[in-house]
């Protein structure tokens, strides 16, 4: 068997090795490929291993050799299942390698807010602090996050993750999970969650059910001066609602890892003063992406040896 990895910068810019896979099967390895030179490069493939590029159902039908398509994350939305099903093609993800390294950010976010730490520097770097006459300053509100109330929409291994953290530091948990009840954790309806929390925090996955959940009507129900994260999926909320909602003081902030479209290009809402957007590290610290390579060594070990690791089809 021959393999190729087809767009393995974001996993491994470098600081990393793929030589773990390729003592299963051979692998080419490709930093990027434009889509032009996907089946070209996968022709003669068995085993595909993609972070963000699609096979849909033509694209596999022109695979005739194709066995086996690893993604490299969570979500394999961009794989046409129920082709690969009818073709015979497995497919395999990486669930919950990320759960602590995006709590993390989702609270680098908060405090980032909360703290105005960077902020702060930058205003002593520019001689604020030597020239303001005072033995300290502070150049927007700042706030403890005890007694505050955290509105977690989805209760997956990440959304319980940070529900600890906030209770460590004092705050109130709320929860609107359809799917998911945690002993300890309040659970409410949406607009209840929306109505009540001073911070609100997304991480379900993105379906045909729940896209631009956060809009102009469900904006309505939120307390004014909230606080809105999303360490999940651009396509939870109407970007342009969520600018509106920002002009109008209806959020205080709005904090997002995650855009609709990635890399953005001309979007408003990554230059909005109020937000702050990161651009989809969330699952990049080191040690994460150390756990997400090792599982896909063995999720591709698992599929060599018959079994079914991690297997979504």
């Amino acid at each position: 068997m021959k393999g190729v990895i087809i767009d393995g910068y974001s996993l491994n810019p470098g600081d990393l090795s793929y030589d773990i896979l390729s003592s299963l099967v051979p692998f080419d390895v490709y930093d990027r490929t434009d889509d032009s030179q996907v089946l070209d490069r996968c022709k003669d493939k068995e085993i595909i291993i993609t972070n963000k590029i699609p096979f849909s159902r033509e694209r596999m039908l022109a695979l005739p050799n194709l066995k086996y398509i690893g993604v490299t994350a969570t979500g394999y939305n961009i794989i046409d299942v129920d082709a690969a099903k009818e073709l015979g093609i497995a497919v395999t993800n990486i669930p919950s390698y990320s759960t602590d390294a995006v709590a993390q950010h989702v609270f680098a976010f908060i405090l980032s807010i909360s703290n105005a730490v960077i902020k702060h520097d930058e205003a002593v770097k520019r001689g604020m602090w030597e020239n303001c006459g005072n033995f300290c300053f502070w150049l927007s509100p700042l706030f403890e996050l005890k007694g505050k109330t955290i509105g977690i929409i989805g209760l997956g291994s990440i959304g319980r993750r940070v529900a600890e953290i906030a209770k460590t530091f004092g705050m109130e948990v709320l929860s609107y999970s359809p799917h998911s009840r945690v002993e300890g954790i309040k659970s409410l309806s949406f607009d209840e969650v929306l109505s009540k929390s001073d911070i609100i925090t997304l991480h379900c996955p993105l379906t045909k059910n729940n896209a631009k959940m956060i809009n102009e009507e469900s904006l309505k129900r939120v307390k004014r001066g909230a606080i809105l994260i999303n360490a999940s999926r651009g396509g939870l909320v109407d970007e342009a609602e969520v600018i509106k909602a920002l002009d109008d003081g209806v959020l205080s902030h709005y904090c997002a890892d995650v855009l609709s479209k990635e890399p953005p290009k001309n979007n408003i809402l990554s230059m909005h003063p109020k937000a702050i957007i990161t651009p989809h590290i969330a699952w990049a610290p080191l040690e994460t992406r150390k756990r997400l390579l090792g599982m896909v060594y063995d999720n591709l070990k698992s599929f060599i040896e018959g079994k079914s690791l991690n297997r979504v089809v």
